[in-house]
């Protein structure tokens, strides 16, 4: 039976396969040795992590067999072991070895940051190449790597000759029913996975680590890759669109508002607020009349709520941010929607729950959209997007410009889509000091921005600035001698300069005439790390957030639960302005204790957290009910409460609707 699968003329065909199978499994087992502490490990568990990682990795294997299969069918005997046949063979192994070694080496340093198996990111990173390939050469020492990469293959090349494989298949003579009969196994085992063996299946345990190690890193990435976005409707639970609709409108009424398009499946609405510290008359008359401040906003990347001890950590890494906890309106509770800084870019912006598969910010009609920066725009303000690299990466450019911003970053000759007429400003060389693979440092970033504010001051045009920093980023690389901690020594140091650059940023900003008249808003785009044990790890989407120099209102530490989506429209109610609406977001200080709530989701989860408890959608129509165990940060499954599902469909079925049908689109 051995002999008809692998005949001597597909005995290479044998030696790849050992080779591929073995380096999986000491991958697998060296990811589950890596999260020990954090896997499943009873015997049936450990057992069915590798079984099913077997089995995934076979059907993985199976699409590199069929190409040089198909080869060994068509080549005429006569020419077996020619030089064409040569060239030929020796060509597609060193391939086929370049891609098994370099792809799970690769799953290391992905495991590394994000505790999964390649998925949408990585297929992310495939266009972006210059920020990806710098950033390894940063973080990792690049020339050793590749050295050993080749050494790998040369070795295996060297051992596969000795042992004589290459020998047999040049000198092999097989009929053309033996190659048929040979290729046939692989051929059903591909066929079988493309049409019913979805990577979703290896999802078998409530343990996510068990799942991640139970599938294949390779099939995990062009699963991804086909799956890059998720049709709401085809594969999550839904409801009736109008009763949906209704749903969600509902909690805007028992705020007030007044929906322009009522009859429409639609939340376009007018907010109509007042300074919810106070309803005296005399105050709101004073509200009216204060010039508009200036806002500017500082996303930060990769910033978990953890390492401030404000939020209870204790690192000892953030000062500032503590210091400013103490003088501002400080969210205490509040979670990102996402694990990626284009989805928290989507939150903040369009103050939308997260939808299933890549962010708005990269899909396609993701321009002409309401935005936050629409409620600016109406309110007589310039509106900017800064970051230190260039905005082409993740699209960041296009969405931004698309959606009536100026663009101020590091371009290095990408240009905007023709169709978007927006300003293009270059953070030029003489203005930066430090760089790495993302970007300036944030020193240089913010200097850019107090430019920027100094022009704008002297126009009389208030303004709304979108900052997006690049420091807390790997390879955690900073100018040196500003902090105690030593460059590109990990995250901890990436912090503390972030958190020391604020504090410059203040500093000079407090020397501007522009000051008095400026809110800071600063908030994290998302976690350092999100990924976990369970299906959504709460605890992981917990970020800070605060709203500094606010006029006319005290110092406050909100411990509302919120979301993302909902700090810009608390804003511009505590500024007291009236303005229509297409966003999901809400003033949370106006939120009853029943109506709290934060949407927490990845690429393919999404979930709804009210108090302790957790609705998760998942891509195959199913719903998952738990209550979260803050002391552990863990998830014990409850009875589905049905009014709660629905609830929770209705906002992200919503959400979706609004998108594929044009909803979030800028009324005409």
């Amino acid at each position: 039976m051995w002999s008809k699968l692998f005949p001597d003329r597909f005995s290479l065909l044998q030696t790849f396969a050992i080779i591929f199978l073995s380096v999986s499994f000491i991958v697998r087992l060296s990811l589950f040795i890596w999260d020990s502490s954090d896997v499943d490990k009873d015997i049936l568990d450990v057992l069915l992590t590798f079984i099913t990682g077997t089995f995934f990795d076979i059907g993985t294997l199976s699409f590199f067999m069929l190409p040089f299969c198909i080869y060994l069918i068509l080549l005429p005997s006569k020419w077996h072991g020619s030089l064409l046949d040569r060239i030929l063979t020796y060509t597609a192994f060193f391939i086929g070895l370049l891609i098994i070694y370099f792809s799970f080496l690769g799953e290391f340093t992905f495991w590394e940051e994000f505790h999964r198996r390649y998925n949408f990111i990585a297929v992310d990173y495939l266009v972006y190449t210059y920020e990806v390939v710098k950033n390894i050469n940063e973080s990792y020492p690049l020339p050793l790597l590749i050295s050993i990469l080749l050494t790998l293959i040369l070795i295996t090349i060297f051992i596969t000759k000795k042992l004589g494989i290459f020998n047999s298949i040049f000198t092999s003579k097989i009929h053309f029913k033996q190659r048929i009969l040979a290729t046939s196994p692989w051929l059903i085992i591909a066929m079988v996975f493309k049409v019913f063996i979805p990577n979703n299946k290896a999802e078998w345990s409530t343990n996510r680590f068990n799942n991640e190690l139970s599938k294949a890193g390779i099939y995990s990435f062009f699963s991804a890759f086909r799956n890059n976005e998720l049709a709401y409707t085809d594969f999550y639970n839904t409801i009736p669109t109008q009763k949906a609709f209704e749903l969600v409108k509902e909690t805007f009424a028992d705020n007030g508002d007044t929906f322009i398009e009522a009859q429409e499946e639609s939340i376009y609405r007018n907010i109509n607020t007042i300074n919810p510290v106070t309803k005296d008359s005399t105050l709101i008359d004073s509200l009216k009349t204060i010039q508009k401040p200036n806002v500017i906003f500082i996303c930060i990347e990769s910033l978990s709520g953890k390492y401030l001890n404000s939020l209870g950590g204790d690192y000892n890494i953030t000062p500032t941010l503590d210091s400013l906890a103490n003088t501002s309106l400080y969210f205490t509770n509040l979670f990102a929607t996402g694990t990626r800084t284009v989805r928290g870019m989507e939150a903040i912006t369009l103050s939308i729950p997260p939808t299933p598969g890549r962010s708005i910010v990269k899909r396609i009609n993701n321009t002409g959209l309401f935005t936050i920066g629409e409620v600016f725009k109406d309110q007589g303000y310039n509106r900017n997007f800064f970051y230190g690299g260039d905005g082409y990466f993740d699209n960041m450019n296009t969405y931004f410009g698309g959606n009536g911003f100026n663009i101020v970053d590091r371009g290095r000759g990408f240009l905007l889509d023709e169709s978007i007429t927006t300003t293009r400003t270059n953070i030029e060389d003489d203005e930066v000091t430090f760089e790495n693979a993302w970007g300036v440092c944030d020193e240089d970033i913010y200097n850019k921005v107090i430019k920027e504010a100094d022009k704008a001051y002297e126009t009389g045009e208030p303004f709304f600035d979108f900052v997006m920093t690049t420091s807390n980023h790997k390879p955690f690389t900073y100018p040196e001698g500003k902090i105690d901690i030593p460059s590109g020594t990990g995250r901890n140091g990436a912090i503390k300069y972030t958190d020391y650059a604020i504090n410059s940023f203040l500093k000079v900003a407090k020397t501007k005439p522009w000051y008095q008249n400026t809110i800071f808003v600063i908030m994290s785009d998302h976690c350092a790390s999100s990924a976990g044990k369970w299906e959504l790890d709460v605890q992981n989407y917990h970020i800070p957030a605060m709203i500094v120099n606010l006029p006319n209102t005290p110092n406050e530490k909100i411990d509302n639960l919120c979301s993302q989506i909902d700090v810009f429209p608390t804003l511009f109610a505590k500024l007291g302005w009236e303005y229509n609406s297409n966003l999901f977001g809400v003033d949370i200080t106006k939120m009853s204790l029943e109506d709290e709530r934060a949407f927490i989701g990845n690429y393919r989860k999404l979930g709804l957290l009210v108090g302790n408890k957790v609705m998760i959608l998942g891509d195959q129509k199913k719903a998952n009910f738990y209550k979260w165990q803050i002391q552990d940060n863990s998830l014990e499954s409850i009875p589905l409460d049905t009014t709660f599902l629905e609830k929770t469909i209705s906002f992200y079925q919503v959400a979706d609707y609004l998108y594929t049908h044009k909803g979030l689109k800028l009324k005409e």
